[in-house]
């Protein structure tokens, strides 16, 4: 069993602070079109000015950081921060300058007056959208970070590897249809199908995602076969809410769009709130990861108080999936650098989670929200706290190997944030013991990266970034 946050080996040494590391103010900084000091020349332009040379669209620069198009246009006309740690360091590798150059350049967004937030409460939740990312102020960012990023020595190749997608097969379902998928054995029936829902329910729980991923097209394509037309709309919507998890897992942005469609579409034909509910969550993590972070929050904080209204529902079902829904949105609004609102959301999410426990006398809500309640604090910068937050829950208790594999690598998130980078790659190996199929996410292949330029000699790290999927190391 991973170790528990509550052992030495946990204990953060001293609290966050501040290295200056980067490039020191009034120093030269070399771009397109001249020499100029970093005092005469604001983040955004920059980053538009290195865009610019390399010959690439506002479009093109926002694919590659996994952005929009219209974030991207924010960046370079001063009116969006930057300060995610994993951001950064992907668009100075994508620029080919360094990272404390861009940390050292001014944004004049963080200066900008804020309007005052109303108090939000679960009354106005539901017509409250969220703060437009061009209204974004972040906390400044922790430069002490910054010695995780630095650039490798000359020559030194660092990529992902490329292989075979696991989800090939759930791929083609999509695209061509139930014919490409795996014929049964014999005739689907409810029962059947019933069963293969709970396979696959366990198969993500346990963190066998390749197990998970071979299996689904023909468990979804006999989905669709069994029972009357709206039985078998809610069990495909069910299916295909596991699969959305499923992509996001192995980071395929694509069919996290493409799947997410398909459940809700399902899950409206089916009439069943509960899995439309959870089929909206899995929208909103799609919007979310294609940049658009006002509207993802804005879905499931309407569907939380549509569903609340729902007298259809048992009252601990509705509490238990509005708390989800609640600590989804509020991580939405902490990668937007919305603070107040992010922290109002985890609030209500504890709440609902508190109440739905009370009814039913489960804690799996409340746990959850707790790992939710991590990653918001880890996305607004706040590490201390992050850690803080980490060492009050026992991962031994987490009831699934996928829940203790996220809570130790939102632990090494944090860590490496704080610039814990032996504390990290603890983390790191906590979770590779905890699901071992876990670190081939693109976070954990992240930090990897980083932990391979901050310091090889930690033992095993090279060995672990190859199980993590890094070439050329």
């Amino acid at each position: 069993m991973p170790p528990s946050l509550g052992t030495s080996t946990w204990a953060p040494p001293g609290a966050p602070g501040s290295s200056g590391a980067g490039t020191t103010r009034g120093s030269r900084l070399r771009v397109p079109g001249g020499t100029v000091t970093d005092g005469s020349i604001t983040f955004g332009r920059f980053v538009s000015l290195h865009r610019a040379e390399m010959g690439w669209t506002q479009l093109r620069l926002a694919t590659e950081l996994n952005r929009s198009e219209d974030w991207m246009s924010q960046v370079e006309r001063d009116v969006q921060q930057v300060q995610d740690v994993q951001l950064l360091r992907r668009m100075a590798s994508t620029l080919g300058v360094e990272i404390d150059r861009l940390m050292a350049l001014p944004q004049p967004a963080a200066t900008k007056p804020r309007p005052p937030r109303r108090r939000v409460s679960s009354a106005t939740l539901a017509t409250t959208s969220g703060a437009e990312e061009d209204d974004v102020r972040r906390r400044p960012f922790l430069s002490l970070a910054v010695a995780a990023f630095v650039t490798p020595a000359a020559g030194q190749q660092v990529a992902h590897a490329e292989a075979v997608s696991p989800l090939s097969g759930l791929e083609d379902l999509l695209l061509y249809g139930p014919g490409r998928a795996p014929a049964p054995r014999r005739e689907p029936t409810l029962k059947s199908v019933a069963a293969s829902l709970v396979s696959s329910r366990q198969e993500f729980k346990a963190a066998r995602y390749d197990m998970l991923a071979q299996a689904l097209p023909g468990r979804l394509a006999a989905a669709d076969m069994a029972g009357t037309a709206e039985e078998r709309a809610r069990n495909v919507a069910r299916f295909y809410n596991i699969a959305t998890r499923l992509t996001i897992k192995i980071g395929d942005n694509n069919l996290v769009a493409v799947t997410s469609d398909r459940a809700l579409t399902a899950a409206r034909l089916g009439g069943d709130p509960l899995i439309t509910a959870e089929a909206q969550r899995m929208v909103s993590s799609s919007w979310r990861r294609q940049g658009s972070l006002a509207r993802a929050t804005d879905i499931v904080v309407v569907a939380a108080e549509d569903l609340l209204a729902d007298t259809s529902v048992a009252e601990a079902a509705r509490l238990a999936t509005r708390g989800d829904l609640y600590a989804t949105a509020a991580y939405t609004a902490a990668k937007s650098g919305d603070r107040s609102y992010a922290h109002a959301l985890i609030r209500e999410a504890a709440d609902s989670a508190a109440a739905a426990g009370r009814a039913s006398g489960l804690v799996d809500g409340i746990q959850g929200v707790a790992l939710h309640e991590l990653s918001v604090h880890y996305e607004l910068g706040d590490a201390g706290r992050a850690i803080e937050l980490a060492r009050t829950i026992d991962p031994s208790a987490l009831p699934t190997a996928e829940r203790q594999a996220r809570f130790f690598t939102d632990v090494a998130r944090a860590f490496d944030q704080w610039g814990k980078h032996e504390n990290c790659y603890r983390a790191l190996l906590a979770a590779e013991e905890a699901a071992p199929q876990e670190i081939r996410r693109g976070a954990v292949r992240d930090l990897a990266v980083g932990l391979l330029r901050y310091d090889r000699r930690l033992p095993g790290v090279r060995d672990f970034a190859a199980r993590a999927g890094v070439q050329g190391i």
